[in-house]
């Protein structure tokens, strides 16, 4: 028992700012602003699954957290606090040093102190976050918002991680040269919590790309009962895929995961509200698509043709009857 709590004291305990009660009792407690609606959200990562064996501890820890405060950009709102769990096969000092740093250095740059968790020892690594935020009572974005007529937008650009996976799964061979320049898109994405806390009000749905643009998209389409036409000629890749294979090119612009940008609709009438709120949050926007009364789902390419991609996007239990 004296080795868990050593090895939480010495890897994750940090002085909880002032007005919260952190590591180091039954619970953590923290307040939500007067006026304020708490987010939740949690995600599981295993090693396997969803990151290498021999991964940058240090890029490990940043995307742990990263994916999670994606979460929370998606619906406009600010980081509180977050509590980790870790299942570990055995204690390793250089693998936790670097897995704390990055993990605690994105929690510093956000404003999301760890305030808990719990650690144990497991088959295989295996990681538990979860974070807290808060958001203005009735101003989250949510997937049921979209309404037709409205813009289709993603921020940032698409495929960079799909394509650094397949070339760190050693396919697509010919093109092992890009990996340099792609794989900082996989290994440590930047979650966009300045663009969601400034689309509140001028956007009406919204959804992190975490498992692909059509799957995500396709979440939207479900819960706001809409159809959706897209013109792919639009689609913002990654500038490290220039010159690939247009097949290929498109299919991981579609269905490539990892992406941790926003997907979200707005009003045409905001097309100016929105490239502001992008300018100050410092990330680019491209408008995709529409919005279209029909089919709660259709998929429609820019000629109102049928959408026929390959992959819709991930599926963490793809394969399982």
């Amino acid at each position: 028992m004296a080795a868990e709590f050593d090895l939480i004291r010495k890897y994750f305990t940090q002085s909880a700012p002032q007005g919260m009660l952190g590591v180091g009792d039954d619970c953590a407690l923290f307040p939500v602003p007067a006026g304020q609606t708490c987010a939740v959200s949690t995600d599981l990562l295993v090693e396997g699954r969803h990151f290498f064996p021999d991964v940058d501890p240090v890029l490990l820890g940043h995307k742990a957290l990263a994916v999670n405060l994606s979460d929370l950009a998606a619906m406009g709102a600010e980081p509180l606090a977050c509590v980790l769990g870790l299942s570990l096969p055995a204690v390793d000092a250089v693998w936790l040093d670097g897995f704390s740093r990055g993990f605690l250095a994105l929690a510093r740059e956000y404003g999301c102190p760890l305030v808990g968790g719990d650690t144990t020892r497991g088959p295989q690594v295996c990681i538990s976050v979860t974070v807290f935020g808060a958001v203005p009572a009735a101003q989250a974005l949510r997937r049921d918002a979209g309404r037709p007529g409205d813009d289709i937008w993603v921020s940032g650009t698409l495929g960079g991680a799909d394509i650094a996976l397949q070339l760190l799964q050693g396919k697509l061979p010919g093109e092992a040269w890009r990996l340099p320049g792609l794989r900082g898109a996989l290994e440590c994405p930047a979650p966009q919590l300045a663009l969601g806390r400034r689309l509140r009000g001028i956007a009406h749905a919204a959804i992190d790309i975490s498992d692909g643009l059509l799957q995500d998209l396709g979440h939207i389409l479900a819960a706001s009962a809409c159809a959706a036409r897209l013109d792919v000629r639009a689609l913002p890749a990654h500038p490290g895929l220039a010159g690939m294979d247009e097949d290929i090119l498109l299919d991981a612009l579609l269905g490539g995961g990892d992406v941790y940008q926003l997907c979200f609709t707005a009003a045409p009438q905001q097309r100016e509200q929105v490239a502001q709120a992008a300018a100050a949050a410092g990330v680019a926007v491209s408008r995709i698509g529409v919005l279209e009364a029909g089919p709660a789902g259709l998929l429609l390419d820019n000629q109102g043709a049928p959408l026929h991609v390959r992959r819709a996007g991930f599926d963490h239990f793809e394969g399982q009857s």
